[in-house]
């Protein structure tokens, strides 16, 4: 059963049919007064997937979006400006948008990973996650996921790099920069760092979708949704 779960939900994070088929088979965990709360949880943790971080793997999910647009690392920021200064500006534009493919490629590997996190949700991490703040249950993904995640997203960082021509842009940018005279040279571990600016990305997209659920009466879109946080309005 956990072959088929993981051959079905490893097809697509695109496609929310499917996500919610398997959470469906995720065991329930009852709560006060037979309100399902690791259920609601769930729920709202497959709107943030589905709605939110679908939204990533799109093209342009990160570069056209501010909130996780991902930007230079500060060792960097001096490249850009150098090349800019000798009229290579569409370069270090390009160099950006790469970036940013490769991190939005990479997306797409998280959805058997998050599905595992809340499976393993008990009855207690979903009361306390109910009652938290607005960004408890995306901390509990958070701290449930960002290690396997991030051994899933490098070497797709990586091989991404290669699939969207970061790698030869990249190559390009370095080596016309470290050849402008009077410059310290740069060597940096891109993969890393986009690898870290993907994961934020996510998290802050499930955050996103957390936060208007808690705040947004008219977000809860199911009977579920409803019931389980009418209980956080109580508290």
């Amino acid at each position: 059963m956990k072959k088929i779960l993981i051959l079905i939900v490893a097809v697509s994070l695109s496609s929310c049919a499917e996500m919610q088929q398997v959470l469906n088979q995720l065991p329930q965990t009852q709560g006060i007064g037979g309100v399902d709360i690791a259920g609601g949880l769930k729920e709202a943790l497959n709107n943030g997937i589905s709605k939110q971080v679908t939204k990533l793997t799109a093209v342009d999910g990160f570069y056209r979006n501010e909130a996780v647009k991902i930007l230079l690392p500060e060792e960097l920021r001096k490249v850009d400006t150098g090349l800019r200064r000798i009229g290579l500006s569409s370069l270090a534009d390009e160099g950006l948008k790469v970036l940013n493919r490769a991190a939005e490629d990479a997306v797409k590997e998280a959805t058997p990973i998050f599905v595992d996190a809340v499976r393993n949700m008990t009855f207690m991490d979903a009361k306390s996650i109910l009652m938290g703040n607005e960004s408890s249950a995306t901390t509990y993904l958070q701290n449930s996921t960002s290690t396997a995640l991030y051994g899933k997203f490098n070497p797709v960082i990586k091989n991404s790099f290669t699939k969207v021509g970061a790698d030869k842009v990249w190559a390009n940018i370095i080596t016309k920069y470290n050849s402008i005279p009077l410059i310290n040279k740069v060597n940096p571990d891109l993969t890393d760092y986009v690898t870290n600016q993907a994961l934020n990305g996510v998290f802050k997209m499930v955050a996103v979708e957390e936060k208007n659920i808690r705040t947004n009466i008219s977000s809860r879109t199911s009977i579920l949704l409803q019931k389980v946080f009418a209980m956080q309005d109580k508290n």
